[in-house]
């Protein structure tokens, strides 16, 4: 593999991973995971259903559906090796980013119209923060593995955004 940005991009990897205790950022990178992030968007799903958003909730329920629909082809065609196994391939883009991205913040979108200010989206943008830096701290993505799950993921929940529209609450 070859391109401009893959030289920087592996040098801020070399410069940042193992730099926090394994420990660390592994329980990090485990808020990607879907048995971890996946009920989370289940349960803002159902919650919103049942307030009246079914639009909303069944955009947000879309959206996680195609997330591996548009990760895996994508890391089969580039293989691109891990930073800390370049034996290994599918790296790009970061699937754990993709799965927390959705998950936290479509589960934002659904229950912010219930809330009072805006502690959903701070917590969601937290929680795939985390995610995303556990993931680049552990060396199990490329910082241009989890830019690029941000970058494809944007629009699905601008659909789920649109879809949810300014509710009322009931």
């Amino acid at each position: 593999m070859s391109g401009p940005l893959l030289v920087p991009d592996a040098a801020l990897s070399r410069a940042l991973v193992r730099t926090v205790p394994d420990a660390v950022t592994q329980r990090l990178s485990d808020f990607g995971n879907v048995p971890v992030a996946v009920p989370v968007l289940l349960l803002a799903v159902l919650y919103a259903a049942r307030r009246g958003n079914r639009r909303g909730a069944a955009a947000a329920a879309l959206a996680m559906v195609l997330v591996p629909a548009l990760i895996v082809p994508l890391k089969e065609w580039t293989a691109r090796p891990g930073p800390l196994e370049p034996w290994a391939s599918g790296y790009f883009p970061s699937g754990h980013t993709a799965t927390a991205y959705v998950a936290y913040v479509g589960a934002a979108l659904l229950v912010r119209p219930y809330t009072r200010g805006r502690w959903p989206f701070l917590l969601a943008a937290a929680l795939t923060a985390l995610t995303a830096t556990g993931l680049i701290l552990r060396g199990y993505h490329w910082p241009l593995d989890v830019l690029a799950s941000f970058l494809m993921c944007t629009p699905l929940l601008l659909g789920v955004k649109r879809a949810t529209g300014r509710r009322r609450p009931r």
